[in-house]
């Protein structure tokens, strides 16, 4: 049998034009919702940063709160696909493409809200001529570069047909891509766990709970992302690799909930008047919602729904969890980050001024943070994420296309993707060469 037959028998004939086609309805939605976002954000840009919600006594907002989410979900697909080539775990290589790709597009919306939230782009050009390369800051536009020029690499080594050179560059990528990843959420972390003037960031176990929760997360949008993807026919994946992969998930999610248990024991048991402060907004305060919402949506709930292995196997129960870890996590960024703006660390009356010109009214002086998104901040939020959403969905059809323009989707004999590492067609006996045979003089 020729190798021309044998890739026909391992690949699914369907043409991309037509894919493609199915997805213009998606395309015009989403850069309908971008062309909206950019306007929102060229009215910023126009007026200022006193159109968001963001003042003196809060200073970061929804962009930074997306910031760290995004990160972190970029963070958690990449180390998925590299821990799969570092460690040889072979069914996960599989999914190595759809994870490196949903990892770039994450990191480049994480980077878009840092230059939104500048309040003007031009600003970035002082870290280039005036840099302090003792801020936590300038490590992480220095990780974040590094980290988006080796997802471009990976993404375009995994594109080149497999060779020795090509495989042995890929496997370093890998090698490089593991530390790296874990290294560009720790020196965000970083950025507020090494403030100890707001208690509720100063913390040395900060790091390793944004790495869990980078896995946990980044790896359920990667689930979600593969069911779509297999509802789409743009890339093929078994369910028994998807439970597979939930399973992992499960445990990520305990891991996750013992570090930020961890976090409230340490805090509570000394009944130090600054943490129990912290506390007492995080239990029963303004950030109480946030807090509740994350540990029943975001752990409590997914974790139950995914420690059994019969529940794994529906392929609803999974993208149901993985959805609500999600969410979990960005509000888990939502309550990690408003709370300690809520008090200030110099008090007396009359209090801070909001740093706002044009307020209604005389009173321009607040005791206590208070912040709420405006609807700039939510439109142009909803741009980005649709933003990345579009280069995702115009980048996908391309970069699952096999050799001879056909999507790549896994038949009853071959794994759903194959990396270079991982040829699509193993070696096969005597038998399996006949039935291999026998298939391809059918079609």
């Amino acid at each position: 049998m020729t190798s021309k037959k044998a890739d026909t028998v391992a690949r699914a004939a369907t043409p991309m034009p037509n894919s493609s086609k199915k997805a213009i309805p998606a395309i015009v939605i989403l850069a309908i919702i971008t062309l909206v976002g950019i306007g929102a954000w060229v009215y910023q840009l126009a007026n200022g940063l006193a159109v968001t919600g963001m003042n003196n006594g809060t200073s970061w907002g929804l962009y930074i709160t997306c910031f760290m989410f995004f990160v972190g979900l970029s963070a958690g697909g990449l180390i998925v696909a590299s821990s799969a080539a570092v460690f040889g775990v072979r069914q996960y290589k599989q999914v190595a493409k759809p994870a490196v790709l949903l990892s770039t597009v994450c990191i480049i919306a994480a980077a878009a809200f840092v230059l939104i939230d500048l309040g003007g782009v031009q600003r970035v050009f002082n870290l280039i001529l005036h840099p302090n390369l003792t801020s936590p800051l300038m490590w992480d536009v220095l990780v974040i570069a590094i980290y988006l020029i080796i997802n471009i690499v990976y993404l375009v080594l995994m594109g080149r047909r497999s060779n020795v050179a090509s495989d042995r560059a890929l496997a370093i990528t890998s090698r490089l891509a593991l530390p790296v990843a874990i290294l560009v959420h720790s020196v965000t972390a970083w950025i507020f766990g090494l403030q100890i003037a707001k208690v509720g960031w100063h913390s040395a176990i900060l790091a390793p709970l944004f790495v869990t929760s980078a896995l946990d997360s980044g790896l359920a949008l990667l689930l979600i992302v593969l069911v779509v993807l297999n509802a789409t026919k743009l890339f093929a994946t078994s369910k028994k690799l998807l439970s597979s992969l939930a399973g992992l998930l499960a445990v990520c999610i305990a891991v996750d909930a013992f570090m930020v248990g961890c976090e409230i024991l340490t805090m509570a048991y000394p009944s130090a008047p600054e943490e129990a402060a912290v506390l007492t907004l995080l239990f029963t305060g303004s950030s109480a919602p946030l807090f509740w919402g994350e540990i029943v949506l975001g752990l409590a709930v997914p974790f139950l729904l995914l420690v059994f292995s019969r529940l794994r196997e529906s392929v609803g129960v999974i993208v149901v969890a993985s959805a609500l870890v999600v969410v979990g996590v960005f509000l888990k960024r939502a309550w990690l980050l408003l709370t300690s703006f809520v008090t200030f660390n110099v008090a007396g009356a009359p209090g801070v001024a909001y740093g706002r010109s044009g307020l209604d009214g005389t009173d321009i002086w607040s005791l206590i943070g208070t912040y709420a998104p405006t609807w700039v901040e939510v439109t142009v939020t909803l741009g980005v994420i649709a933003l990345a959403a579009l280069i995702y969905v115009l980048l996908a059809p391309r970069l699952f296309a096999g050799e001879d323009g056909h999507l790549e989707l896994a038949s009853a004999g071959a794994p759903a993707f194959a990396t270079p590492l991982e040829p699509a067609l193993p070696s096969a006996d005597a038998s399996t060469a006949a039935a291999l045979g026998t298939a391809a003089k059918t079609t």
